[in-house]
């Protein structure tokens, strides 16, 4: 899930305030549960995994448990033995923390990142990066935030409050692409709700040639690269940007789950199935063309 929180590092952190600005005033919908597979009777006494899940962040997260993280948790529902169990929210997963995980309506929190401080997190089950996507035919292809093709680039699909968008700013590009980027929202304004462009348009903006370039968390987008009609270039952005006070601005993250910071227990559990989950988490990353990195890479 993606979007979360305003201290997430990755995450969206300006457009992420924005939002939860708006949801200090808005009512909280109830969550509602759904079993993977058949459905449950009174008879079936198999231990449950309660998991937060928003229908609205594709493509980690989306109705009929088909998102890459509904995926990853199924798997790994299974490998404890457990039947998994989705409780749903029409908001936005930034608000999985607070809204459904605090209020003890689920148990999991799937795709934060290493080091999230506001719940106990498990070990990574995957590590991946920030990338360039480029037409294949396109005539400036960067490889890095230095590097002299941004002189030939003019329109930039990224999202709001992203790493993407604050490097931007660092190498002058902000102000320039600032039209643009709010054409990719219909010119919507955050004041009172959340707004954020979504992983699919960063894509068809590229394929289309409306923009010269897309910035991205790879799992992000790599469903959408994968079903373009339009051979697209994917590059790994170097873990090495900085701000101009020096200060990194990291593109490489490792995914890890979430559970409350008293079940200690819960977490025990998710590292041993997530172990053992190895290779059907494998084969689902690799169906969803994300490319993963090497721990600590």
């Amino acid at each position: 899930m993606r979007y979360r929180h305003m201290n997430n590092r990755r995450r969206y952190v300006a457009a992420s305030a924005l939002g939860a600005l708006f949801a200090m005033s808005a009512t909280v919908q109830p969550a509602r549960s759904d079993t993977t597979g058949s459905a449950s009777s009174g008879q079936d006494t198999q231990k449950t995994l309660r998991i937060c899940a928003s229908t609205k962040q594709a493509p980690f997260s989306e109705p009929g448990a088909t998102g890459i993280e509904n995926k990853i948790m199924t798997a790994v529902a299974e490998a404890m033995g457990r039947k998994p169990v989705f409780v749903w929210t029409d908001r936005p997963a930034i608000y999985a923390v607070r809204d459904q995980l605090y209020k003890n309506t689920c148990d999991v929190v799937a795709g934060l990142d290493e080091g999230d401080d506001r719940v106990l997190t498990t070990k990574p089950y995957y590590r991946s990066s920030y990338v360039f996507i480029t037409r294949e035919d396109g005539k400036a292809q960067p490889k890095d935030w230095k590097d002299p093709a941004f002189e030939h680039i003019s329109k930039i699909a990224v999202a709001f409050g992203s790493p993407g968008e604050l490097m931007l700013r660092q190498i002058g590009k902000y102000e320039d692409n600032l039209s643009y980027q709010q054409s990719l929202v219909g010119f919507k304004s955050p004041r009172n709700q959340y707004v954020q462009v979504p992983s699919d348009k960063i894509i068809s903006e590229v394929a289309s040639g409306n923009a010269d370039l897309g910035v991205a968390f790879d799992p992000e987008v790599a469903r959408y690269v994968k079903a373009s009609p339009v051979k697209l270039r994917v590059t790994v952005i170097p873990d090495n940007a900085t701000r101009s006070d020096g200060q990194k601005v990291p593109m490489h993250y490792s995914e890890v789950m979430g559970v409350r910071r008293d079940d200690a227990a819960l977490q025990a559990e998710l590292d041993g199935a997530l172990e053992k989950a190895k290779p059907q988490i494998a084969n689902i990353l690799k169906d969803e063309n994300i490319q993963t990195l090497a721990p600590n890479s």
